[in-house]
């Protein structure tokens, strides 16, 4: 018998150094500016920016990165689309998230409640708008109207009309009654990218490509038709048509922008507009109200008249009639050290100032404030949060000795992070990190850097000891001595260099005490640039990758040439000794890892791992670790030569990992500015059973993510189509009700061969209490999400089909879940109409169907009806015996006068 090896698990142990990613919008609530909503990834984080601390963490699909957020007007649900198309709802209350909706293809880019709470809408890249019921939990309908990535939807409050811009370079209205697009705005040359609507949605301003923000007017149409002008050219040719709608545009003008590049976003917040382009530049514009605009023309007028008072004809000026100069101006453009991707504004009436929120590219969040009501506009960071995260790509990562600490370096610093709290506990300000290790005792890191430099820092102090002009060029690699006593660097000036520990005096460090420093011992000159260097463990060899394409192997004690191993395309970037010495583990960019033998230097084993790159044995043992470009990590065995499992999460390149020195953590570092630790668990991984589940996986995907839309029968439109998509979790809920059909029909039988005998005959039915097959399959029917139920009966066979709709006769009859059910039969009638009216057998049914379903619904509204009339009545009676469920309702009504704003609902926030 052959026994199957087991290996451990690594598992997810926490993500660290992320603050915001700049993948997705941000929220914030008006009475709390300092609360900030922010996208980390796949996880969505609460920010209290002031004390720059974490209010909630909202953990998502490791797979799926957050890619738009929207919250209901109320703070209850935080709305969040991700990658792969799904939408989650969370509730800010107690953190949780119980509903998922599935209905795009691809990554969500914007999402919108409406007023009421109850709709949302999503768009995505897959150019579809899905309207979704937020209270059932289920998608309404689909609009297939635009032919490229969706940029934004709204609501209209004083219409059931929704507005979407796409980068088809069309503006549409969708008449959400008719579920019909009844016009588009084609005045755009490029794509739209965002636009905002003004004055109580009276005005509309889109932006493109280009400088221009064109303006619109929304005139709402009480009759059916409604003359609306439309520039078509948008410089002086005007065509007239007749809409059918209930709102009509009529074009007003443009607005240029100081900035070259295209638009990004527009925003507005009551009395300013926002505008952010490519280029980083944030132009803040002035909205005047109706008095500010006369009198801005009252003034423009008198100074036309003063220029003319010396002109006879001239004396009397003309009224002016106001443009869009005078309503928008500029008031200022807020530029930052890196790009902005995304902007909140939060306008305070009080003292006539704006916060402007910023999301950077950098992995920071920003907080300025301008004061404009003050003849010099001034504006200033107020908070920012940026410590807790590196602002560039971390290159390289580090366990101390004891493995209680963590160390990542980048572009601008060197951060220490505590291993198991992931919180970080000192920055400190360095080169280009390319290669890094801790100092014996822990006490002090040395980093390698894309100048040459080899640079000491004390940790305890934060200081800088030393910096020493190792290289002319890069220090790629650096590895310390098995004994500890010194350390190697190989760096881009094809020189190896040996340095050694030793402690000296120092004033400006201390007086009592000897710091450490390093002296260079001797130099190994190649013939080529110098990748990375590795000792054996045991110190007898010293491994070089060259940019040749070979590792050169030398005798460390003598420097004498002993091995080369030859075989890689392309150069090798990272390498790896076993704990036993006798095998060393090769990475190129060739996307090969290969094994060798120590002994003779005899290639074991080429493996196509990767796109790339890096690889790292686990101590005391022949397994090993290989990461790459392709966001992976995966996990070999070194002596069986075989892929074990992949570890997934990273949203980007992995340019780094490190493992602890008991192995039982894997730190790794990417290009989405993030650290992830990975924990040996207790869970036993097989390598059948990996490959089965991949295989599972590969064939899930491409069987429910095929991009033909499927063909439903009923559906006749291309212009609307169901919400919903086939997955599988689908055909799971499908298959459950098919087995339970099953059982009903079995149980079915089995009464009609023993018709004496009491309780039922499936053993299932036992279990669960002697229920009846009915109940079960309506029990199994419950189950099932609200958003996958269509779905799921989309999927069922006609023969099951016929024997669902004679099971909902009976629950229609016993006033079972009858809103549930009404809805299964409904749709079951809407989709298999032809072949349920041509099936005789089932004439009778329907037909008792028909009268008993209007029956019952009816009853069930008169009760809904009269229950709503008795509570209207108490609460008439409540009113007129003055009793109210608010008792400080006066003294709450002053507090609200005197702060001169709006108390609102304050979500609290928890994970």
């Amino acid at each position: 018998m052959v026994l199957t090896k087991s290996y451990q698990r690594y598992q997810p142990a926490g993500v660290f150094g992320v603050i915001a990613s700049p993948n997705a919008n941000i929220l914030s609530y008006r009475d709390q500016s300092n609360v900030i909503v922010a996208p980390a990834l796949e996880d969505v984080y609460i920010w209290d920016i002031r004390l720059g601390r974490k209010l909630a963490v909202y953990h998502g699909d490791q797979n799926a990165e957050v890619t738009a957020l929207a919250n209901s007007s109320n703070w209850v649900h935080i709305a969040v689309g991700y990658n792969d198309g799904t939408i989650k709802l969370w509730n800010t209350n107690d953190g949780s998230s119980k509903v998922t909706l599935s209905g795009h293809k691809s990554a969500i880019t914007v999402l919108k409640y409406d007023t009421t709470n109850t709709r949302l809408v999503s768009g995505s890249k897959d150019s579809n708008v899905i309207l979704w019921d937020v209270v059932n939990e289920t998608g309404l309908f689909r609009l297939k109207g635009h032919k490229d990535a969706i940029t934004q939807c709204c609501f209209l409050r004083n219409a059931n009309v929704l507005i979407t811009s796409s980068k088809d370079s069309m503006l549409k209205f969708w008449d959400l009654d008719t579920q019909h697009c009844y016009h588009t705005l084609l005045g755009h040359r490029s794509e739209v990218w965002d636009f905002v609507l003004l004055r109580n949605q009276t005005r509309l301003i889109s932006g493109c490509s280009d400088s221009q923000l064109r303006v619109w007017d929304l005139v709402y149409n009480k009759h059916d038709q409604t003359k609306m002008q439309h520039e078509g050219n948008q410089e002086s040719k005007k065509d007239e048509e007749t809409v059918n709608g209930a709102v009509a545009c009529q074009y007003k003008g443009s607005l240029m922008r100081q900035s070259k590049e295209r638009l990004i976003t527009i925003l507005s917040d009551e009395a300013v507009l926002g505008c952010l382009a490519a280029d980083a530049q944030l132009e803040i514009f002035r909205i005047r109200n109706d008095q500010e605009i006369k009198a801005h023309v009252k003034r423009r007028m008198k100074r036309i008249a003063k220029k003319s008072k010396d002109n006879a004809e001239s004396s009397e000026v003309t009224l002016l009639q106001p443009t869009l100069e005078d309503e928008y101006y500029r008031i200022y453009a807020i530029r930052c050290d890196a790009k902005i991707r995304f902007v909140k504004l939060i306008y305070e009436a009080v003292d006539n100032s704006l916060k402007v929120l910023l999301l950077l590219n950098n992995n920071s969040l920003e907080i300025q404030q301008i004061n404009y009501g003050v003849k010099a506009i001034q504006c200033k960071v107020t908070n920012n949060l940026h410590a807790l995260g590196h602002r560039t790509v971390i290159r390289s990562v580090a366990f101390s000795g004891d493995g209680r600490y963590v160390a990542s370096g980048a572009s601008e610093s060197v951060k220490i992070w505590n291993s198991s709290s992931h919180q970080s506990i000192r920055t400190l300000p360095s080169g280009y990190v390319l290669s890094m290790f801790f100092a014996p005792g822990d006490r002090q890191i040395i980093v390698g850097t894309r100048s040459g430099e080899i640079q000491i820092f004390d940790i305890a102090s934060g200081l800088m000891l030393e910096t020493v002009q190792a290289h002319s060029k890069n220090v790629w690699s650096m590895c310390l001595n098995p004994d500890k006593r010194g350390f190697v660097s190989g760096g881009a000036d094809q020189n190896v260099q040996f340095w050694e520990f030793e402690l000296i005096s120092d004033e400006k460090f201390s007086s009592s005490s000897k710091r450490l420093s390093i002296t260079l011992i001797r130099t190994l000159q190649m013939s080529e640039d110098v990748l990375a260097v590795k000792y054996s463990p045991d110190q007898r060899l010293l491994g070089v990758a060259l940019l040749d394409c070979t590792v050169k192997i030398f005798y460390s004690d003598t420097l004498k040439f002993f091995l080369s191993l030859y075989g890689h395309k392309l150069p090798v970037l990272s390498m790896d000794i076993s704990s036993d010495s006798t095998l060393i583990a090769t990475a190129s960019s060739d996307k090969n890892v290969k094994l060798w033998g120590l002994d003779f230097g005899d290639c074991h084993k080429s493996i196509f791992a990767h796109d790339d790159r890096y690889n790292i044995f686990i101590p005391r043992t022949h397994l090993f670790f290989t990461a790459s470009k392709d966001q992976t990590i995966k996990y070999w065995d070194g002596d069986k030569f075989e892929y074990i499992t992949a570890m997934k999460g990273h949203h980007g390149e992995i340019w780094s990992i490190a493992v602890s020195p008991n192995g039982n953590f894997l730190v790794s570092s990417s290009h989405d500015r993030s650290l992830r630790m990975w924990e040996r668990s207790d869970q036993l991984v097989f390598v059948e059973e990996e490959r089965e589940l991949e295989r599972e996986t590969m064939f899930e995907e491409s069987t429910y993510n095929e991009s033909s839309d499927k063909v439903i029968p009923g559906e006749t439109s291309t212009e609307v189509a169901m919400a919903s998509k086939t997955t599988i979790e689908t055909v799971k809920s499908a298959e459950r009700i098919i087995e339970a059909i099953d059982i009903y029909e079995e149980e079915l039988r089995e009464r009609e061969n023993s018709p004496n005998q009491n309780g039922p005959f499936n053993q299932i039915l036992k279990a669960l209490g002697d229920i009846k097959a009915e109940t079960y399959v309506l029990n199994t029917l419950k189950k099932i999400k609200s958003s996958e139920l269509e779905e799921a009966l989309l999927v069922l066979p006609f023969g099951k089909v016929l024997k669902f709709v004679k099971l909902t006769n009976d629950w229609i009859k016993n006033d079972q879940e009858l809103e549930l059910v009404c809805r299964c039969l409904i749709f079951l009638l809407k989709v298999n109409h032809p072949q349920l009216v041509a099936n005789k057998a089932l004439m009778s049914t329907l037909d008792h169907l028909k009268d008993i379903t209007v029956k019952k619904i009816s009853s069930q509204r008169d009760l809904l009806g009269f229950n709503l009339a008795g509570l209207q009545h108490i609460k008439r009676e409540m009113e007129s015996n003055d009793i109210t469920f608010f008792v400080d309702s006066d003294k709450k009504l002053r507090e609200i006068k005197k702060r001169r704003k709006v108390k609102r609902y304050i979500p609290q926030f928890r994970s």
